[in-house]
């Protein structure tokens, strides 16, 4: 659990720096637009899971596989170079901290909020406004959704807004009910 929590503040570390030099640079936006391509790269290709996490890969070897990846998909400059000191530092296994870390200081420069949302089945579009609409409301500030579909929660919905988390999943409302009927 330590690790966790030292990679998460190594993660809120490195996302400020690169925050205030994208901030100077008045490059927030492109800056973010690639590492949401990166945490969606991240996610999709188990090999380059593999390849941040291993200790088996020396940093030389981490940052030319982002640097070719960065390269590729023709990231901002300073994206790139952020992506070179990131593996050079030792610290590539962080990347994923550190993007969602940057998303979170992203979202309150521009004064909206970021929640997750979890559902068993994709929303509609008719749903998903409708739960925009719900957080605008419930949070006093334009949210920013991202949606997740997990069919193990049976049913219902997850909203996680920072550490404030609304659970009125299915499987959340049985595991009550189960635990109450072993109480009783």
């Amino acid at each position: 659990m330590a690790d966790d929590s030292q990679a998460s503040n190594v993660g809120g570390r490195y996302a400020q720096a690169l925050f205030d030099l994208a901030k100077d640079q008045n490059q927030i936006e492109p800056v973010e637009a690639d590492l949401k391509s990166l945490k969606a790269a991240l996610a999709d290709s188990r090999d380059l899971q593999i390849l941040l996490a291993s200790p088996a890969f020396d940093a030389e070897a981490k940052g030319k596989g982002l640097s070719a990846i960065a390269e590729r998909a023709g990231f901002h400059p300073t994206t790139k170079k952020f992506i070179g000191l990131l593996a050079a530092n030792g610290r590539a296994g962080g990347l994923a901290s550190v993007i969602t870390a940057f998303e979170r200081l992203s979202a309150e420069h521009r004064g909206v909020v970021s929640a997750q949302v979890t559902t068993a089945v994709p929303l509609t579009a008719a749903q998903s406004k409708g739960v925009a609409q719900a957080l605008r409301q419930a949070l006093g500030k334009d949210p920013e959704i991202e949606t997740r579909v997990d069919p193990a929660i049976l049913g219902g919905i997850k909203v996680r807004v920072g550490s404030r988390l609304f659970d009125a999943s299915l499987k959340s409302k049985l595991d009550s009910l189960k635990f109450a009927l072993k109480r009783a």
